[in-house]
């Protein structure tokens, strides 16, 4: 009955967000009191409960997110992303032009988020199209299946990052086993299997060319890959001394200290704040101004990360989600399949990656201490599953089928298909990482 009254409280958030159009910041609030009627938890802690959750999720989060946003939109808007991917273009040449830009969508995508990723890059894919004659989906798609894989798997994007919280998981071990997954996904997804839509005819609008800034406005080459790729170096440089650092040495606590997510991106932008910006010298005021922005970009999805907490929440404080851990042990299934195969389920019915990551870790979250699995490589079974099959219920379908100007049929035959690549080879690394973790 247990299984049936939390069934029915995930019906809720799917049909609110999917039928209903809701928020799902709205749906997830809706939802969380609804599981907490149904399953029996006193009309006077549900309010704690909702509270509690979303405070103890983004208390974890809010930094690592809201730092993200403001580097990613430095080395947008200085032109960094602009030098770097001119850059890649310049050293693969026409040939490899598929894996330019797969490497571009890589390296920009780490410190960018999707959305923004995909406005500032997906315009440049266009201008590589026209100026070599080649088919825009044959182009861009590399270019997006490394988004989509960045967006995913590796911190500090909202879900692989809200989920390493959740499953108290290590940012850095997950970046780095993120990388060994997203490397091979991207080239099965991206330059391979574009071999394939040499012929797939768009036609996107020249609206939608690049607004490209001069020469003489871009950041150094050096400059610009120092400073997009800092988080990603001091993460792993961080999680490595930790580990040869001894706790109860004198070094221990400076050593945890540095090595904290949040740490690292303040670090990070700050150190970016003087390199893209001031050096270059850019005012105080505007940069402030792009972080502002870039604030307002991501305030939607941390009110989606403190709805999923709350729901997170319901879930644990009326015992449902150790009741489903103990259901759960009795099928005869890999905890990292079962977790991918939720949360592709709950992806295809619900649309977002983001939604659906967050949902899958309330239900599976006992797993991490009742079962033998490395929460590491959880955060990316989850991930993974989270970009199945992208069709008309997500955002991300739309804004391609509508930036390529493609049909719907052809939408579903490279973009649809590509995000289902995407997600069952992010299985098999995962599984691969398994036998060897």
């Amino acid at each position: 009955m247990t299984i049936l009254l939390v069934l029915l409280s995930i019906a809720i958030l799917v049909l609110l967000i999917v039928w209903a159009k809701l928020n799902p910041f709205l749906a997830f609030l809706i939802a969380a009191i609804s599981a907490g009627f149904l399953l029996g938890l006193p009309a006077d802690q549900i309010a704690k409960s909702v509270q509690k959750g979303m405070g103890s999720l983004l208390g974890d989060l809010v930094i690592v997110i809201v730092m993200g946003a403001m580097l990613g939109k430095l080395v947008a808007e200085s032109g960094a992303a602009q030098r770097i991917a001119g850059f890649l273009m310049k050293i693969f040449g026409e040939k490899y032009i598929t894996w330019a830009m797969a490497f571009t969508g890589l390296i920009v995508g780490i410190p960018l988020f999707y959305n923004v990723g995909f406005v500032l890059l997906v315009p440049l894919a266009f201008t590589v199209s026209y100026q070599y004659k080649l088919s825009a989906v044959y182009v861009g798609i590399p270019l997006l299946a490394a988004l989509s894989v960045t967006h995913g798997f590796l911190p500090p994007h909202p879900s692989p990052a809200a989920l390493v919280a959740q499953f108290d998981a290590n940012m850095g071990l997950t970046l780095f086993y993120g990388f060994l997954i997203a490397i091979p996904t991207i080239m099965i997804a991206g330059p391979l299997f574009a071999t394939q839509l040499k012929n797939v005819k768009a036609n996107p609008l020249k609206t939608f060319q690049a607004e490209i800034k001069p020469e003489s406005e871009l950041p150094g080459i050096g400059n610009s890959f120092f400073t997009a790729l800092l988080p990603v170096f001091l993460l792993v440089g961080t999680t490595a001394l930790s580990i040869y650092t001894p706790k109860e040495s004198p070094m221990g606590p400076f050593v945890a200290f540095i090595s904290d997510p949040g740490i690292v991106m303040l670090v990070s932008v700050l150190v970016g704040t003087y390199t893209l910006g001031l050096r270059r010298k850019i005012k105080m005021t505007q940069l402030m101004d792009i972080y502002t922005v870039a604030t307002k970009d991501i305030a939607m999805i941390l009110l989606i990360v403190a709805g999923a907490g709350a729901l997170k929440q319901i879930f644990t404080d009326t015992g449902v989600s150790q009741t489903i851990a103990e259901g759960l042990q009795t099928w005869d299934m890999h905890p990292l399949i079962l977790a991918w195969l939720i949360t592709s389920i709950i992806r295809v019915c619900v649309g977002s990656a983001t939604v659906a990551g967050l949902t899958t870790a309330g239900i599976i979250a006992p797993l991490v201490t009742t079962m033998n699995v490395d929460p590491n490589l959880l955060v990316l079974s989850i991930g993974a599953g989270s970009l199945m099959f992208s069709h008309f219920n997500d955002g991300g379908f739309w804004m391609y089928k509508e930036f390529f100007n493609v049909s719907i049929k052809d939408t579903i035959k490279t973009w649809s298909l590509m995000e289902t690549i995407v997600a069952v080879m992010g299985l098999i690394g995962v599984l691969i990482l398994d036998l060897f973790v």
